[in-house]
């Protein structure tokens, strides 16, 4: 979990502007539950896509909170920001896939029970993992509002977090190119395998011209 940096990018935006423990509950259980759902029975059901572009759509979580944060529905778009506690629960929804798509890398067994004992396992970790970083930011957090820079300096941060995950997301893209489309980031296989022939002629040349000269 913390090196899950969109996962925790996210949360920090939900929590940017919470002031209540109320309020950080709700929408931190509503987003525990979307992404519980859909890792235990997408791993259990072994449903799966390709990584990279969930994680993709993940950072796109973070553009559109970083967005949200500074009104940007209101001011770009002139209408009202999407109700908040269903995108909280929707990108817990796709959070909890993209766990699981990882998680399905791993040698899960075919036991059934093994399996879900397993997933269950792994959840409860990641819930662990989630209450640490959560309470570290609600801290820091709280305390950085007492002060006069949370006012001066709330929009320029949600601009960094919104360019983090314009990051994120090319970074993404990137891995996703590299993994459909391998051959134009290395040699084709034959033109590898006549690179290691052509070395191969070039050190027996090198070990002839050694035994020549002794």
């Amino acid at each position: 979990m913390l090196t899950g940096y969109d996962h925790l990018l996210f949360l920090f935006g939900v929590l940017f502007f919470l002031t209540t423990i109320r309020d950080v509950a709700k929408f931190v259980s509503v987003f525990t539950l979307g992404h519980c759902i859909t890792l235990v029975f997408a791993t259990f059901y072994k449903i799966t896509w390709n990584y990279y572009l969930v994680d993709a759509i993940i950072a796109l979580s973070v553009i559109y909170k970083a967005f949200d944060n500074n009104g940007g529905f209101e001011k770009h778009l002139g209408m009202k920001s999407p109700n908040l506690l269903i995108m909280v629960f929707s990108f817990g929804l796709l959070r909890g896939f993209g766990l699981s798509t990882r998680l399905q890398q791993l040698p899960l067994g075919d036991d059934k029970t093994g399996m879900l004992f397993r997933i269950l396992s792994f959840n409860v970790g990641v819930e662990v993992g989630q209450i640490i970083a959560l309470a570290i930011m609600v801290l820091a957090l709280s305390g950085w509002r007492k002060r006069e820079s949370f006012k001066r300096f709330s929009y320029a941060s949600n601009k960094a977090l919104l360019y983090a995950g314009v990051f994120l997301l090319a970074m993404q893209m990137h891995g996703y190119w590299h993994d459909s489309h391998p051959d134009d980031f290395r040699f084709p296989a034959q033109e590898h395998n006549h690179a290691h022939e052509d070395m191969e002629i070039e050190s027996e040349k090198a070990n002839s011209g050694r035994d020549n000269l002794e």
